[in-house]
């Protein structure tokens, strides 16, 4: 093969890489069933200023924190074990461990804005709950 054959198709898989990348969607943050209640549900703690919940999250609503390997809850700490974009559709499966027990759990989210996203339930009709990314 020649140079610059070599070239075009490492430059070819470099684009491709790009626009997977860019065409994900950025979960990354606090994240709150309701907007207005965000303080009340997340809080900075320590010395690391660490974003964390608040004691009593769960009464305004509670939410969970996205990072870019895991996803936080309360009392869970999931470990993100495939992603799958697909449009505004995300599809991930974490490994999740809660105390005594570790499970894989499936979340069908979908992005409504920047700022929004919907979390479904396949196979319950009707069934969906709202998230809004908290600005903390």
């Amino acid at each position: 093969m020649g140079s610059k054959r070599i070239c075009a198709v490492l430059f070819t898989g470099l684009i491709i890489a790009t626009v997977d990348s860019a065409s994900a969607f950025d979960l990354t943050g606090a994240w709150a069933t309701s907007a207005e209640q965000c303080r009340k549900v997340f809080a900075h703690k320590g010395r690391a200023n660490q974003l964390t919940f608040t004691n009593f999250s769960g009464v305004y609503g509670g939410g969970f924190i996205a990072e870019p390997d895991r996803l936080r809850g309360k009392f869970e700490n999931c470990k993100i074990k495939s992603r799958k974009d697909d449009g505004q559709n995300i599809n991930i499966i974490v490994g999740c461990a809660s105390g005594i027990m570790v499970s894989n759990v499936q979340f069908f989210l979908k992005a409504v804005d920047d700022d929004t996203i919907t979390r479904q339930f396949p196979g319950i009709e009707g069934m969906e709950v709202n998230y809004h990314r908290c600005k903390i």
